[in-house]
């Protein structure tokens, strides 16, 4: 494997429906063992490039028509999205969507489904192990969860397929801080303890690029930044448009911003 890269996307572009182009040359590396923050506004194309990387693409009438997806050096652009999770590659979508009439137990061991018959149960305590608030509730049918046990919910759902390559859309949304630094602390821990590469796509920046290792920022489709998070956190631009501070050091607020001034920054 060439630069110890488990991901390479190269040049993709993404349309759906035939006409729309969502994507426009999007290149990003993904080595092992790294936690990659993908950031931007909405609309900026973050869960589209997920969405190519896990296959979920091909059922919402979308493609990759320029440029390829490469998993530990196969080929995987619009591939169907049961062979990327054979592979190893697992997104927990944006959402949090439990199966709300199984229990929160039961809801795990869905996530066994890739590997039904293998023991499960070294795997379920791992789960509860980084999500103790779960071990109260995983009698209890998923649907009363709150939205943090929900979120602890789905990331754990993942994490019993045994994933080489966890994509995170939108961790946070909706999420008190208190349980936002918690949940990113435990994204952390598991990147660390169990050696599993990370894609984040998140709008908190300052949290995403406190845990990451590398960080890329779209902007209408199309990477226009990218280098070590530790770098980008300090970026005057990062600061400004997605830190929400200003060269000033003022708190400044990026929905006041024109888009044409951010392009122009930016390019």
């Amino acid at each position: 494997m060439e630069n110890n890269n488990l991901l390479e996307i190269n040049n993709i572009s993404v349309v759906y429906s035939d006409v729309i182009q969502i994507l426009k040359a999007v290149s990003l590396e993904v080595k092992e063992k790294q936690i990659v923050s993908l950031l931007g506004s909405n609309g900026a194309g973050k869960t589209t490039t997920l969405k190519a990387i896990s296959g979920i693409l091909k059922p919402e009438n979308g493609k990759v028509t320029e440029g390829s997806i490469k998993y530990k050096g196969q080929n995987i652009q619009n591939s169907a999205p049961e062979i990327v999770t054979r592979l190893g590659i697992i997104q927990v979508m944006e959402g949090r969507q439990p199966f709300k009439y199984l229990t929160v137990e039961e809801n795990l061991r869905v996530g066994t489904a890739t590997r039904w018959g293998k023991p499960y149960k070294k795997d379920l305590e791992m789960v509860y192990h980084y999500f103790e608030p779960l071990i109260k509730r995983k009698d209890s049918l998923a649907g009363y969860c709150s939205g943090g046990e929900l979120q602890m919910l789905v990331i754990g759902r993942a994490l019993m397929a045994r994933p080489s390559l966890l994509l995170l859309d939108e961790p946070s949304l909706g999420l008190a801080p208190l349980l936002v630094k918690e949940i990113f602390e435990i994204i952390k821990l598991i990147n660390q303890d169990q050696g599993t590469t990370l894609i984040l796509v998140e709008q908190n920046a300052n949290m995403a690029l406190q845990i990451a290792t590398f960080g890329y920022v779209m902007e209408n489709g199309k990477i226009v930044l990218e280098g070590l998070a530790s770098d980008l956190i300090e970026n005057p631009d990062v600061k400004e448009f997605y830190l929400g501070v200003a060269a000033s050091g003022t708190i400044k607020s990026y929905r006041n911003v024109k888009s044409y001034k951010r392009r122009k920054r930016w390019l």
